[in-house]
């Protein structure tokens, strides 16, 4: 039994929030890539994931949401895959071990490129691009594999299985966006991603970023009545929606309104509540003071 499923059999747990909007307000432009500053700036990854830490996250994501092979190579750095993962792994390792309790999860978003026949991504090819990912995530010390913000079943399906073949044994937490009419882009709805990845062996399974609590709560109760026996529920909204404030898209939710999504969504039975975009550590200590 893994230390982390023994931890959400007894206590709801508070995971991060937003990484990049944090790295942009420390200087990243928007055309840079987050995960290069693991390797040049690794201070400020650090700074970031130990305010959630310190906040009360028990779960903190590794910097790599963009760190496959196609992503990278859209900056030239497409040959540096496993030390960009490995480094970003090593960070939120050294940030975790200070705070007992804290797991890491290792951050796997989507490869960018649609499955066949809609694009050019086969079972194959997708699982090989997460193996490679995976295999500096595992080795620089992840507790788990976040495989999350997807759309597709079958990319979700391919991350899994190299999951499971690179680093057997390792939680699987599996997250998909429903920002279309409460469906995925692809058309999978809530209840189906739980039946379905459940069924393929993944044990923490959600939903992220969206368009907010209000429909995070419709997708939670969705997920929450279609789970199986032994199956965790993680969901991770958006500080509200982006409203353009001058010439920057600013978030509407306050960490008091997060507050109280989160004392829902423990009550909804919900295992694992965290924040997306726009979202702060103000906003984590927020969740983690109304789930404790």
């Amino acid at each position: 039994m893994s230390a982390i499923y023994d931890a959400l059999a007894n206590a709801v747990l508070a995971s991060d929030g937003a990484m990049g909007t944090m790295l942009q307000e420390r200087g990243l432009t928007d055309g840079g890539a987050p995960e290069l500053w693991n390797v040049e700036k690794p201070e400020e990854i650090e700074a970031v994931l130990e305010a959630y830490a310190a906040a009360g996250a028990k779960f903190i994501t590794t910097n790599t949401f963009g760190a496959t092979h196609g992503r990278l190579e859209l900056h030239g750095l497409a040959d540096r895959v496993i030390e960009l993962n490995q480094a970003g792994a090593a960070i939120a390792r050294k940030v975790a071990d200070r705070h007992p309790g804290c797991f890491v999860m290792g951050d796997i978003g989507p490869s960018g490129d649609l499955m066949d026949p809609m694009g050019t991504l086969t079972p194959e090819s997708a699982k090989e691009l997460f193996s490679e990912q995976i295999r500096g995530l595992v080795a620089g010390g992840v507790d788990a594999i976040l495989i999350e913000t997807m759309s597709d079943l079958a990319e979700v399906e391919a991350a899994v299985e190299a999951a499971k073949a690179v680093a057997p044994g390792l939680p699987i937490i599996a997250t998909m966006s429903f920002d279309t009419n409460l469906r995925t882009m692809m058309g999978v709805k809530p209840a189906m991603a739980v039946t379905h990845l459940s069924s393929i062996g993944v044990r923490i399974i959600g939903a992220n970023c969206g368009r907010g609590t209000d429909e995070m709560r419709q997708i939670a109760q969705q997920m929450v009545d279609a789970r199986p026996e032994g199956i965790f529920i993680i969901t991770q909204s958006n500080s509200g929606l982006p409203k353009l404030v001058g010439d920057t898209f600013m978030y509407e939710g306050t960490p008091d309104e997060m507050a109280i999504y989160a004392a829902e969504m423990k009550a909804m039975g919900v295992n694992i509540v965290g924040s997306c975009c726009g979202s702060t550590p103000a906003h984590t200590q927020a969740i983690a003071a109304a789930i404790a």
